[in-house]
């Protein structure tokens, strides 16, 4: 049985399309699915891939991830031959097979999942002409990526769910009373009454992240000064590498256009998961007294039970290597989080 979901342009529709329940096996048990995360097996022929077509395609997935300390692309891209896939990786994760003809009728993006492996997503992407598949990347590339970002997504809070940390989620429990899938690896730190952070530490880089709760007093607190003052509050807690160092935010970058330096906020936006609101804060990190430092996120919501702010903070140093791959699966917890007393 041949199962497609097409996708439309609303954001909202997509979401709704490819969940979390969209991830089902077809035909039963399937292989385990190949390939590195926020990688694109791209199908398409030569002529194709050196068309417009294909330009549009690069341009798409190598959009360059927000608020990185170094440009790197939304997705790495492997292009094979319609021939060579056939034969050898028809089970890789993430899938984009290109369809050109005039046989087409409608362009569209089509969605299969887990079609010979498990977790998959396997994308079609077809269309009359180049000039009209061009057209609709531009118009609808956002949401491509959206796609391939939620399957991504998906992946890491079902591993977390099957592979979890659990006496670190026992601890978040305890503390915060909300349910919150951790991959293994990531091991505890440190506590206090408001606070919990803990990190997966390897040879050469670090995933962190810190919960945090403070007190709301109104509009005033969740603006983003008042957000950045909080956090730097409780980044104090967690130690540099030498005496007396700490974390910190980042509150002044370099100005390309000369030799000085520009106060610098980070990036701010609201995002709704499940129903709830989260302030999302984008920016840099550094360690005052030492020299360290590599991008967060964050994410603050009005916890109504206590009548205070949560905040999930996230962090990442990784000073010769790629952050992204990195940074996005710590991106991830947030929308796995559930509030324990929301079902009272």
């Amino acid at each position: 049985m041949r199962v497609f979901i097409q996708i439309f342009v609303a954001a909202v529709t997509l979401i709704s399309a490819i969940g979390c329940d969209s991830f089902r096996s077809l035909t039963g048990a399937k292989k385990t699915a190949q390939g590195s995360p926020y990688e694109v097996l791209v199908v398409c022929d030569g002529r194709e891939w050196e068309s417009p077509l294909g330009e549009e395609l690069r341009t798409v997935l190598g959009t360059p991830v927000e608020m990185l300390n170094q440009v790197e692309p939304m997705f790495d891209i492997v292009r094979i031959t319609a021939r060579d896939f056939k034969h050898l990786l028809p089970s890789y994760r993430n899938i984009l097979k290109v369809l050109c003809s005039p046989e087409v009728k409608e362009t569209a993006i089509l969605a299969q999942y887990d079609v010979v492996a498990s977790p998959q997503i396997v994308l079609t992407f077809q269309g009359p002409s180049t000039a009209a598949m061009v057209e609709y990347l531009r118009q609808n590339g956002e949401s491509l990526l959206q796609v391939l970002e939620i399957a991504e997504r998906n992946r890491t809070i079902e591993y977390a769910r099957k592979q979890g940390a659990k006496a670190l989620e026992k601890i978040v429990r305890e503390e915060f009373d909300i349910e919150l899938p951790i991959s293994n690896g990531y091991l505890f730190r440190a506590e206090s009454d408001d606070f919990v952070w803990a990190s997966n530490e390897y040879p050469v880089a670090s995933q962190g992240f810190f919960i945090y709760t403070h007190p709301f007093k109104g509009k005033e607190s969740i603006t983003t000064e008042a957000l950045v003052k909080a956090r730097n509050d409780f980044a104090k807690r967690i130690p540099g590498p030498s005496d007396g160092s700490y974390m910190t935010t980042v509150k002044r970058i370099p100005n390309i256009e000369d030799d000085g330096y520009i106060d610098f906020l980070p990036q701010r936006k609201v995002v709704k998961i499940d129903g709830r609101e989260w302030i999302e804060l984008r920016g840099f990190w550094e360690v005052e007294r030492d020299f360290m430092g590599g991008p967060f996120v964050s994410y603050t919501t009005f916890d109504e039970r206590e009548g205070e702010l949560l905040t999930i903070d996230c962090y990442v140093y990784s000073p010769k290597y790629g952050k992204r791959n990195f940074l996005r699966p710590l991106e991830h917890l947030v929308y796995g989080v559930k509030f324990l007393k929301d079902n009272d």
